[in-house]
């Protein structure tokens, strides 16, 4: 149990480390109409926000759910799941037959981030219903 807690936290921090160098160490900054490196760093953007968002959720849920081991050890293990899961589907949706890592073109990078954060900010909506209205409550 707490091999799977140390690993989402390894998770969390990595992906906060990997938001924060990328957006200090990159180039370009947001330009909604500007070229597509700009607009990568749009998309980049809008993950990282939805990423953050995520974090504070489940920060507050494992807080909510603190005194209930059992919740928060199966909360840790679907989150764990969840983590692959995003990333098997964004990988899976820009699939292609080549060994290059951008086979769909200079516009890849943005839709990644963007599909990534709309499976983050779906994510986090399942959390917050957990924080509104409890475990074993149907989605609305």
């Amino acid at each position: 149990m707490m091999k799977i807690f140390l690993r989402i936290a390894l998770l969390t921090f990595l992906s906060m480390t990997y938001a924060q160098a990328t957006e200090t160490e990159s180039p370009f900054k947001c330009n909604p109409t500007g070229n597509q490196s700009e607009l990568n760093q749009c998309a980049f953007d809008d993950y990282t926000a939805a990423d953050k968002k995520l974090n504070y959720t489940w920060k507050q849920l494992m807080n909510n759910f603190k005194a209930d081991k059992t919740a928060t050890a199966k909360l840790k293990a679907a989150q764990k799941a969840w983590l692959v899961f995003r990333d098997a589907e964004i990988d899976a949706m820009f699939a292609c037959d080549t060994k290059e890592d951008n086979c769909w073109g200079s516009m890849e990078p943005m839709q990644r981030f963007y599909e990534k954060a709309a499976l983050t900010e779906a994510r986090t909506a399942r959390l917050q219903h957990y924080l509104n209205k409890g475990l074993g409550v149907a989605m609305d």
